[in-house]
This record gives C-alpha cells, structure tokens and sequence, in this order.
C-alpha cells in the first residue's frame, strides 16, 4: 500500500481519531466508504497543514544552507549611493530567499550596534577595533569634493589640496566617524594648513551650505559623483595632490553562527572583486558560497 501499513492498522488508526473528534469521519457499507461532512471539513484542514509542514521543511533546509532567512544590514550614510546598492543586489542574485534588510548608522555606532545584537553586519567608514568584532576591508575609494557650481574652486576638472587651505570644510562631526575625520583633517596637517570646519549631522543643512557657495564638502567619491548627478547646481572634484582614500570595512560578530550571514559576507566579498573595489595587494579571496 502507498502508506505502507496494513489495512487493519490503517482501520485501527482511523478509529481512533475518530473517537478522539467525537465524529466518523467516513460512512461506511459493505460496498461503499465516503466521507461525511466532517470527513470532508478534516480533509480540508489537513490539506492546509501538510502543505504548511513541507513548506517549514523546505524552508529550515534553505536556512540551515544559509539560502534563506534574514540578515539586517547597517550602512553609513554615504554608501547609500553606490556601495550599498551594488551589494543588495549581489545579496538578492546569490541568495534571492535571504531578506536583506538595510538600516542607516554612522561609522561609530556599527559596533555598539552589532554588540547588542540591534543588527547582524554593519558597512562603516575606518571603523574602530573591538573585541569581539571581525572586520574586513571592502572598499578602498578616494575623497572628492562636492561645491556649489557657483563657487570659484567650480570650474577645475580637479582640485588640489592646497587650494582648500582658505576654505572652510563642511564635513560630519568627528564622533560620527573619527577615523575618517582624522584621515582627512591629518591629509592636511601634514600638508601644512590647519582647516576650518563646519561640522553638521544633518544631510538636508549641509546641502543647504553648499548650495549657499559657502563651504567645501570632503565625501568618498561614489557618494560625491551621484549627489552632484542627483542635485542640481552642485558638482563634484576629485582631490589630488595629495589624493585622500576612504576606506570601508564590513563588520561582524565573532564566531558568528548564521549561515545566511555568512552566505552573505561571501556576496560581499565577490561584489568587491567583481567591481574592483579593491586595490590588487589588499583584496581577501573569496571563499564559495554555501561553505
């Protein structure tokens, strides 16, 4: 038989769920078994729990492989533009059953945030060392700068350095991201100038600035280029002389024990390679997905 038991064990069974309802479940004659009307609602109900059974077993297998279930993503604010997408979408074609979900934190909260456990990895900006947390180069890009096409510093296909020693920087506050503002305020140290600096945490008042001919932003380049593209009466530069690079880790907790997580640091990691976002010397091989 199909269901590989007996016909009086089958008959047995059927009994006793029977009993067990306090209803038959099927009319019975010598020639002749149908179900009754609480054969028929039974049947339904099981229908809908035997296909809701294959599909959590489907669905623990896909998670167990790392081939569905969640990861939530921290980003810092300039990713947005270029990094951030072009790693959805590395997500989405490796492991389209695993929901990555994106939340925006600045560079300095990626580690408390993973500590806590608010999200699973984090994209920052020269993040600080902690223990307990892994990091990973991913991106290596340099610093432009975003002006209003109004300003005098407008019309160079590339600005150096030293032309910002006048100028006043519009840049996040330091405890935002203390790394990358050192990184930039040292590029300028070591050229000799000490800069002004307007330090704002909000995107809408330094846009506000910059529209105004008043300060200089100093952002990663991917961010630059598509914000000049996006508004109007802004543009970007590449900084030379000396360039200033900007690097982005993705973070994790140690001894991480999900697997879509880690099907997901692979994505990250081939996404990397595929757009050459690192140099040659400083690119990690990729392990294959589903390790």
């Amino acid at each position: 038989m199909r269901l590989h038991i007996s016909q009086p064990s089958l008959s047995a069974q059927i009994q006793k769920l029977e009993r067990s309802l306090g209803t038959p479940l099927f009319m019975r004659t010598s020639r002749h078994v149908e179900l009754t009307v609480a054969g028929r609602a039974f049947l339904d109900e099981a229908r809908v729990v035997l296909a809701a059974t294959e599909r959590a077993v489907e669905r623990a297998r896909l998670a167990g492989a790392g081939l569905a279930g969640t990861v939530r993503l921290g980003y810092a604010p300039p990713a947005s533009f270029e990094t951030l997408p072009a790693l959805l979408a590395a997500a989405a074609n490796d492991s389209p059953n695993v929901a990555v979900v994106p939340s925006e934190h600045f560079s300095a909260e990626a580690s408390t945030r993973l500590v806590a456990g608010d999200i699973d990895v984090c994209l920052a900006l020269h993040p600080e060392r902690v223990n307990g947390i892994e990091s990973e180069l991913l991106r290596v890009e340099p610093v432009a700068a975003v002006l209003s096409a109004g300003h005098s510093l407008a019309g160079a296909t590339s600005i150096h350095l030293a032309d910002l020693a006048d100028e006043t920087l519009l840049l996040f506050p330091r405890e935002l991201a203390p790394a990358y503002y050192d990184r930039i305020i040292g590029a300028f140290e070591r050229a000799g100038t000490h800069p002004h600096v307007t330090a704002l945490r909000n995107p809408a008042a330094s846009l506000a600035h910059l529209l105004n001919v008043r300060e200089v932003g100093l952002i990663p380049a991917s961010f630059a280029f598509h914000l000049a593209e996006a508004q109007d009466g802004i543009v970007a530069r590449h900084v030379v002389r000396p360039k200033i690079l900007a690097e982005w880790s993705i973070l994790w907790s140690a001894g991480i024990s999900s697997a879509a997580v880690a099907r997901f640091l692979d994505s990250a990691r081939r996404c990397a390679a595929d757009n050459g976002w690192l140099p040659k010397h400083r690119r990690a091989p990729t392990a294959p997905l589903g390790r």
